[in-house]
């Protein structure tokens, strides 16, 4: 992704993987802690650094890329582009008392696929759309029996991506659906010499993640590690790191980096900034407004919350409180009416305090076309 070589890794569960959510967790007032999978990138950074010899873990100019998915067959998954519909045709011959969409199954499957395309026109503005505002994307015109199942599986294989940032539509054995399970972990402190939960920080719960047999994370680091184990997430759990050697992960990155297009995929995520006035985070930089025909995401991501840190000069833990910010959900799509102008890596305004998501690879955007 970089001039700089990575090198890939791939990074299997030994147990249960536990990652918190960015909302402050306290036992005593709020008992449920949801997972967060899978994690920020500088998770799994922070695992594969730990891995390598002390001097080497000072270093400051490593690069990352990741983490994606990983199957049995060493095939590599990425975010699904949240610009895809599922479609299907409706039966002629069936139950006229039902509709496409009671057969659940059917509908997340899907066999045909279509991509939202920016409204034409001003269709939006009877119903009180802000023509000052992006523009939305709508579904594509239907063709006789034709009906939208809704939204593929989430993952997309990463040669299907690559054909799909070429501008073909996907097939349907391209999509996954997430490969993993939660798992509920209770906890649970007992007053002494009783039966009785404590009244305060007795009782929380956590939520864990289990990976499927055969499926493992996907990252790159810009520094060689053998094979070993490394903790990964809360709870002291461990993972399984093997070097990935003369592995194919199917797509061309530094290709559709570098390249050109009128449209852009967020491989992983992005910073969000707030507008000035109001400071609300939105989901693309202020200076693609003019540019932007549209955009399909989800709801960002939050990181931050409350830490404890030691000062220096002191063997005391003290309160403190992580800066809180919004990340753009890898798999958003921009649509735009000709050549944006930068940024080209969605990691905030350039300054020294952001320098971390650039090398981390945050932000980073794929270039294609729309046949």
């Amino acid at each position: 992704m970089s001039e700089t070589q990575l090198y890939w890794y791939a990074l299997e569960p030994m147990d249960v993987l536990l990652f918190r959510e960015s909302k402050p967790f306290s036992p005593g007032e709020g008992s449920w802690a949801k997972g967060l999978f899978p994690p920020m990138p500088i998770t799994i950074f922070q695992a594969l650094r730990s891995a390598l010899p002390y001097a080497s873990d000072k270093a400051r100019n490593l690069k990352f890329l990741g983490p994606f998915l990983l199957d049995e067959r060493d095939t590599l998954w990425l975010p699904t582009p949240k610009d895809l519909l599922a479609t299907g045709q409706s039966d002629p011959h069936a139950d006229p008392d039902t509709t496409p969409e009671d057969n659940f199954e059917e509908k997340v499957r899907g066999d045909q696929y279509s991509r939202l395309q920016p409204a034409e026109g001003d269709p939006w503005k009877p119903i009180g759309w802000d023509d000052q505002k992006l523009p939305p994307l709508v579904p594509p015109s239907l063709k006789k029996g034709e009906y939208i199942k809704g939204r593929p599986h989430p993952w997309m294989r990463a040669s299907a991506l690559s054909a799909y940032l070429q501008g073909s539509l996907p097939q349907a054995g391209d999509f996954h659906e997430d490969p993993w399970d939660t798992q509920v972990l209770p906890h649970i402190d007992i007053k002494s010499d009783t039966r009785q939960v404590k009244d305060e920080a007795g009782y929380f719960t956590e939520v864990a993640t289990r990976l499927r047999w055969g499926w493992r994370l996907a990252a790159a680091i810009s520094a060689r590690i053998p094979t070993t184990t490394v903790r990964l997430g809360g709870e002291g759990h461990r993972a399984l790191v093997t070097p990935l050697e003369d592995w194919d992960p199917g797509i061309d990155w530094e290709r559709f980096r570098q390249g050109t297009g009128r449209v852009a995929y967020l491989l992983t995520p992005g910073l969000a900034q707030p507008e000035a006035d109001p400071r609300i985070y939105q989901a693309y930089p202020s200076q693609w407004q003019p540019y932007l025909a549209g955009c399909a995401t989800d709801r960002a991501l939050l990181w931050g919350g409350i830490s404890a840190v030691r000062r220096q000069g002191s063997e005391r833990l003290d309160f403190a409180l992580l800066p809180q910010r919004a990340f753009i959900p890898a798999g958003t799509v921009y649509h735009f009416k000709g050549d944006p102008p930068p940024p080209r890596q969605l990691v905030g305004n350039p300054c020294a305090q952001l320098q971390t998501f650039a090398s981390l690879n945050y932000g980073t955007l794929l270039w294609g076309i729309v046949k």
